[in-house]
């Protein structure tokens, strides 16, 4: 199998390389450009295309892969949004994701973000660095003691309650489909409509659906606990972008820290210092003084790149031997 990998970044490329030489059969080739409409023609001779998690793979973009001969997606990422899976379907493409990388990485990164935020480490280091060694404006609260809501309780809304366990907090969760194993450790499942009045801390842990897209919004802000500190490390369309700028405004929030956001796509894992912004929405994210934004880095760890390198070619290796991997596959 001949694959074209887009975006490829350094450590795509690191992480890749050290486990190809595994895959006999499998040859890789890197881009560093991103799948666009100009791009997708470059796939010409390729068996597969591997793409990230911003990558546009609508209706248009599978028909231009099709046309060029591309018979299978590798998605390097657990979220599938992007994709119309019935396009994916019609032409018969193959389409596989990695569903698992590293749940512990991103729920590392949400509870690193809930502390920035809480205990203003971003004011914190750029003040000693101007050598402002006042308190003034710092201080935060002890998440001991106090409550965190967690919504979506797969794999990493679990490794979420977890963690927040281990801060000695009250862990309530929402998911339709509750974990036996969390209620066994001690975190109560309840009404949404109760999680977000009592809780001191919400992560947001579930996938974008018709049915959670801007599940944050001006009515749910309305019953948020007051003071209270929002994450998302999940998806930026959980939350109606207008919406959480008119909360923040309103002093609704102790704090938010976002991972994703909406219109981050032409912002994520790019570098652009000397760009003028387009987007006003992120332009105003950025100047509140209690938000603090990555750059959809949760993944980043060591461990999780070996795992979706591992991962995804070992869907490219399924697919030469004719048996995908069930429980990786993207379906209708």
């Amino acid at each position: 199998m001949k694959i074209l990998l887009y975006d490829a970044k350094p450590y795509d490329r690191e992480s890749f390389d050290a486990h190809l030489p595994d895959y006999p059969g499998i040859t890789l080739d890197y881009l560093d450009a991103d799948l666009t409409p100009g791009t997708a023609r470059l796939a010409q001779g390729y068996d597969a295309i591997c793409a990230f998690v911003n990558a546009d793979l609508g209706r248009d973009m599978l028909r231009r892969l099709h046309e060029v001969g591309v018979k299978t997606i590798l998605l390097r990422c657990a979220g599938f949004n992007q994709l119309d899976a019935y396009a994916a379907d019609e032409y018969d493409m193959t389409v596989l994701r990695v569903p698992g990388y590293s749940p512990e990485a991103v729920a590392e990164h949400a509870m690193a973000l809930a502390l920035a935020v809480n205990r203003k480490l971003h004011k914190a280091y750029i003040k000693v660095r101007e050598n402002n060694f006042s308190l003034v404006g710092l201080t935060g609260m002890t998440f001991h003691g106090k409550t965190a809501g967690i919504i979506g309780t797969g794999k990493i809304g679990q490794a979420m309650c977890r963690i927040c366990r281990g801060f000695g907090m009250k862990v309530l969760a929402y998911d339709k489909y509750p974990s036996e194993a969390l209620a066994v450790e001690g975190v109560s499942y309840v009404p949404l409509d109760q999680l977000l009045s009592a809780s001191d801390l919400i992560s947001l842990h579930c996938p974008l659906t018709d049915e959670t897209y801007h599940m944050i919004n001006k009515d749910t802000i309305e019953k948020l606990k007051p003071g209270c500190i929002l994450i998302n490390t999940s998806r930026g369309a959980l939350v109606d972008s207008t919406d959480l700028i008119a909360g923040i405004r309103s002093h609704r929030f102790f704090g938010v820290g976002l991972d994703v956001y909406e219109e981050e796509n032409n912002n994520v894992f790019e570098n652009r210092e000397d760009d003028i912004l387009e987007s006003s929405i992120t332009s105003r994210l950025l100047s509140f003084p209690n938000v603090v934004v990555t750059s959809h880095q949760g993944f980043l760890t060591h461990e999780a790149l070996d795992a979706i390198a591992r991962t995804t070619l070992d869907n490219a290796m399924s697919v030469v031997d004719h048996y995908p991997i069930e429980a990786n596959l993207v379906k209708v």
